[in-house]
């Protein structure tokens, strides 16, 4: 939010320079980015001077050029040549010296001695829209007579720079979206340092009632969403352009000046942070304001020419007829002032913040007003801010008041009553504040003191404080404004020590993996874990109904915790392939979340609700691309096996715990999964369907695994480190061509070679797979080479060949399998 340092100074008196206010502010919570200079006209009028024309006599080589001698105020004249046609000796002009700066839009040009035919011109004399004080260029612009030589002339037009401070709001700070929510913190810095400073506003006494000529009734049908509604009709008004005060005013903190009725409102809103609106009343039908819901569907037309449909849940401004705005978030296209606009109506109102924030979600609308609504204003600011507008449309508009304030305020909202004792703040803050001290800093944040006792206060907080509303709320804002660096750093540290846990060793491991996959070629990736439900669509894999939705999303992209890491992965491919960035290989640890309905408890909450830790890995594009050693190669799915397996083994994942299986389902064309022996699954890996990967515009084949890290954990939990020494004893190798079925896998041969005999056999590898002619139909051959060894004896003839008979047998009677 742009604060103007000016209009700052108009309701607390500081003598800061604008770099020590927005040093103060940020010590206090309103973190200010920037602090940037701003002027009413560019160059703010340096190096132009007030001059007297002492001499003025045509150009001889000229029909239209003077040669004048102008007294600058000190030293020599200096002969400058003009081609203005009105000047003449005896005016006091301004002038552009040597080295003068002058602009021109976005263009800038310097004032130079030149010659101008053939006579020597040491300066300028300015028009008005050469210097930006006005548009005319019919002739210079002559001063009156009484105007000193060598006047600044940015002091006789009285030009100021004004600074801007870029300060950050956050959420819970709706208090601070305006000058005077932020001059109201930094006049209790102000306080708290030692500082004279006062805290004023403009008075709104003078507002009187004009006469009754304009009743219009006010209704509130919803008091939910509309605890206070007022307003007031002022009548014969006149629209035109702002005066110059108040565009400079907007125009400095980045607005545009529309009108003088509309620039108020604007005015109102960064002044005091209260929104409104001001209608034709000519518009209002039937005389009457009716704050209500509509049915749901109905159709209306925003001012951005856009027609919306309106939800039964959208609070509404309407007259006797139809709806006129949309309250707190954006006006209809017929509700607004224009040129022919001669009464008008002001509506100041509290709408209620969750039914603001749900309309300007649902219509996807974000304006100055919601920003401020949806956050909470003040309730007890909306009369003095409808006073102040009216009051300015009397002066800069005309008119008259031409009806009372009407107020609809059915139940007052109170202060927010909170107990204190001094003994919790000293504790929650770590340091002894002095009694005086925290009397003084919630005074000064406008907290009344309704009783004291020796051990702490009674607080009632004003309701524009939503943030503030229990008594370590307070306490945080006692430590803001006394200082966090005021707060010792104490030179003991009390700790005690931990355990390692789970948490760490997940972590250790989570390393361990991050840095085994990099060394691979692998790039880390962190999405957010807001997503999409639109991915989910038509799932049976990750079902809509099992998605867990956000209630105030940001956006229709942002409206789930995410159920799989794919998409986000998917989301950091497409990103890098439309910047000509294909070859990748990505991995992410993450969360992934699911509801499931039918674990509602009403006595646990979070029941239906599951949170898993995974790692998810992405292949795609080429291998080896653009190598003189090599050929260009495609990456594979069963390159991405190997790193899905030497992943299980750098954690001691058990290989003849787990089983593979292929998988079949809607994410993947092509995949095997790997679960325990008691049915947990640890892993998923395959090739990714074609209609994912078409939802994200990719053209090269996406292969993707997710781990789930959580079970892996658990599997992994009771693995000790071994170490022992290297056999002594040789191992030896057996091959079996065998003839299977084209459905069976590797994984069911190595499975039952492991199931025959786990003490001798070390490991089992497929080094040759035939399909093709000299086979039965539905067959293929298996290439199997099977290592065995004894750690305790060298391994004879009659223990091997018992081995192989076994193996092969029970091949034979599981699989069907033949040897070659």
């Amino acid at each position: 939010m742009n604060i103007s340092y000016n209009w700052l100074k108009e309701y607390v008196d500081f003598d800061l320079t604008p770099d020590e206010v927005a040093a103060a502010l940020t010590s206090i919570g309103l973190e200010t980015g920037g602090v940037e200079e701003i002027q009413s006209i560019k160059g703010g009028l340096e190096g132009l001077v007030v001059g007297e024309v002492l001499t003025c006599v045509p150009h001889p080589n000229s029909d239209h050029m003077h040669i004048t001698t102008v007294n600058l105020g000190g030293g020599e004249p200096v002969q400058i040549v003009c081609g203005a046609a009105n000047v003449a000796a005896g005016q006091k002009v301004v002038v552009a010296t040597i080295g003068t700066k002058l602009y021109d839009g976005d263009e800038c040009f310097t004032i130079k001695k030149s010659k101008l035919r053939g006579v020597e011109s040491n300066g300028m004399i300015c028009a008005e829209d050469e210097i930006g004080v006005g548009t005319s260029h019919e002739g210079i612009i002559v001063l009156p007579e009484d105007v000193v030589p060598g006047t600044p002339a940015k002091d006789y037009y009285n030009i100021k720079s004004d600074y801007v401070l870029e300060v950050d709001i956050t959420p819970n700070r709706a208090d601070a979206c305006s000058h005077y929510g932020v001059a109201r913190d930094l006049y209790a810095w102000l306080i708290q340092n030692g500082r004279q400073a006062t805290l004023k506003r403009p008075s709104v006494d003078a507002f009187k009632v004009d006469s009754h000529d304009m009743d219009i009734d006010i209704v509130v049908e919803n008091a939910e969403a509309c605890p206070r509604y007022a307003g007031v009709a002022i009548k014969n008004v006149t629209v035109k352009e702002s005066p110059e005060w108040l565009q400079t005013k907007l125009r400095t903190i980045g607005l545009r000046p529309i009108n003088n009725i509309v620039d108020i409102t604007n005015y109102i809103l960064h002044a005091y942070g209260q929104p409104m609106h001001c209608f034709d009343a000519d518009k209002i039908k039937g005389g009457k304001i009716v704050v209500k819901t509509v049915p749901q569907g109905t159709k209306f037309v925003t001012l951005d020419e856009v027609e919306r449909t309106l939800s039964d849940r959208d609070l509404m401004i309407c007259n006797a007829e139809e709806p006129m705005c949309i309250a707190g978030v954006f006006g209809g296209l017929d509700s607004g002032t224009t040129e022919q606009t001669k009464d008008v109506f002001l509506e100041s109102a509290y709408f209620h913040p969750t039914w603001v924030r749900k309309t300007a979600r649902r219509h996807g609308l974000s304006t100055d007003s919601s920003f401020r609504f949806e956050r909470g204003i003040d309730p007890n600011a909306t009369i003095y801010a409808l006073k102040e507008a009216a009051l300015l449309v009397k002066e800069l508009a005309g008119g008259e008041i031409a009806s009372e304030i009407k107020d609809n305020y059915p139940a007052p909202i109170a202060d927010f009553p909170v107990e204190l004792t001094y003994a919790y703040v000293n504790g929650l803050i770590g340091k002894d504040i002095p009694k005086d001290t925290v009397k003084r800093i919630v005074s000064s944040l406008e907290m009344k003191i309704a009783g004291e006792t020796e051990e702490g206060l009674s607080l009632l907080v004003p309701p524009y404080r939503v943030d503030v509303n229990r008594p370590c709320d307070v306490v945080e804002d006692i430590l803001r404004i006394y200082g966090y660096n005021n707060v010792e750093i104490p030179t003991a540290l009390k700790s005690s020590l931990n355990v390692k846990g789970e948490y760490d060793k997940s972590n250790k491991l989570q390393n361990l993996i991050s840095e085994q996959l990099v060394g691979c070629g692998f790039n880390e990736i962190l999405n957010n874990s807001l997503t999409a439900s639109a991915y989910y669509e038509g799932l049976e894999t990750y079902r809509p109904e099992n998605l867990v939705h956000v209630m105030n999303p940001l956006s229709n992209d942002l409206n789930v915790l995410r159920a799989t890491l794919l998409f986000g992965g998917l989301e950091s491919i497409c990103h890098n392939a439309n910047r000509k960035n294909a070859d990748l290989k990505f991995f992410e640890f993450g969360n992934c979340y699911h509801y499931h309905a039918e674990k509602r408890s009403p006595e646990k909450a979070l029941a239906p609700y599951s949170e898993e830790f995974h790692l998810g890995l992405w292949v795609t594009g080429k291998r080896v691309s653009n190598s003189w050693a090599h050929p260009d190669e495609d990456s594979s799915v069963y390159e991405l096996k190997a790193y899905v397996l030497n992943i299980f083994r750098r954690l001691g994942v058990n290989f003849g715990a787990v089983v593979f299986g292929n998988l079949a389902d809607d994410i993947y064309s092509a995949a095997l999964s790997v679960h325990t022996r008691g049915g947990k699954l640890l892993a998923t890996l395959g090739v990714l369907h074609k209609k994912i990967q078409k939802k994200f515009d990719i053209d090269n084949e996406v292969y993707y695994a997710d781990l789930n890290w959580t079970e892996l954990m658990k599997a992994v939990r009771n693995n000790a480190v071994a170490y022992k020494e290297i056999s002594k004893f040789p191992a030896v190798k057996r091959d079996l061509a065998l003839l299977i079925d084209k459905k069976t896998q590797f994984a069911e041969i190595e499975k039952i070679a492991y199931e025959t005999d786990r003490k001798l056999l070390k490991s089992v590898e497929l080094f040759d797979v035939y399909e093709g002619k000299n086979l039965e139909a539905g067959k293929k051959s298996y290439a199997v080479s099977f290592v065995l060894q004894d750690e305790n004896a060298t391994l004879n003839d009659k223990q091997i060949d018992k081995f192989m008979q076994k193996l092969v047998q029970n091949l034979e009677n599981k699989l069907d399998a033949k040897l070659r």
